[in-house]
């Protein structure tokens, strides 16, 4: 079973995909995490983020990996759970992510874990071009300022300056060539705004239930 959950950066797509995958018992993926490695490795080896086709070999050679516990990204065996989350890093993964070859890569990757197991997978084109197929998919928004404060609670930063860097990524994702940021037709649009994570998990477990049992009858 893939259970898809798109949308915005800060939105609360981790923080869910993350409890619902552990509640549920399926792996946890998280994409944005995986474009963050290929964007980690290519600043490590020098690579010109303009470089479309060396960013593709690049992502066709990562081995990205995510531990059970789904808190753990390792890339090439290493853990990068922490480097990843680097502003300079986020910043380049924003550019790798708009290379199609990259994209195309991690795609496969993508759905040769969903092949063998059910999934939670967080992303920004999951129900739209990753698997559209998914029993159940979710559009998960925010208020931007929300989503801003979300971000630096995580990340310490100030919420002025990450309101900035969320619109110019919002904008960028949503107007990409490649695979934008797009809420699918089938998907459920959650408002998380007023929300705990708590009362998200719950609305999102409702539909798996519902899909589970009334079979694919229902769309």
């Amino acid at each position: 079973m893939i259970v898809a959950i798109d949308g915005p950066a800060g939105a609360g797509k981790s923080t869910i995909a993350r409890s619902l995958a552990a509640k549920l018992g399926f792996t946890y993926i998280d994409t944005g995490a995986m474009y963050r490695a290929v964007a980690l490795w290519a600043l490590r080896v020098g690579v010109d983020l303009d470089d479309l086709h060396r960013l593709e070999q690049l992502a066709k050679e990562a081995n990205i990996e995510f531990s059970a516990s789904a808190s753990t990204v390792r890339l090439n065996g290493e853990d990068v759970t922490d480097a990843i989350r680097d502003p300079e890093v986020s910043r380049a993964a924003s550019k790798v992510s708009m290379a199609p070859g990259v994209r195309r890569a991690m795609r496969l990757e993508q759905r040769r874990i969903a092949s063998t197991h059910s999934v939670v997978m967080e992303g920004r084109d999951i129900g739209t071009v990753v698997f559209p197929e998914a029993q159940v998919k979710v559009f998960l928004d925010a208020d931007p300022h929300i989503r801003a404060g979300r971000r630096a609670a995580e990340s310490g930063g100030a919420v002025e300056d990450i309101a900035v860097e969320l619109a110019e990524r919002d904008h960028r994702d949503r107007t990409r060539a490649e695979a934008p940021l797009t809420q699918a037709p089938d998907a459920e649009y959650l408002d998380t705004t007023g929300l705990t994570p708590v009362q998200v998990e719950e609305a999102i477990l409702k539909l798996v239930r519902e899909r589970t049992s009334n079979g694919k009858a229902h769309h």
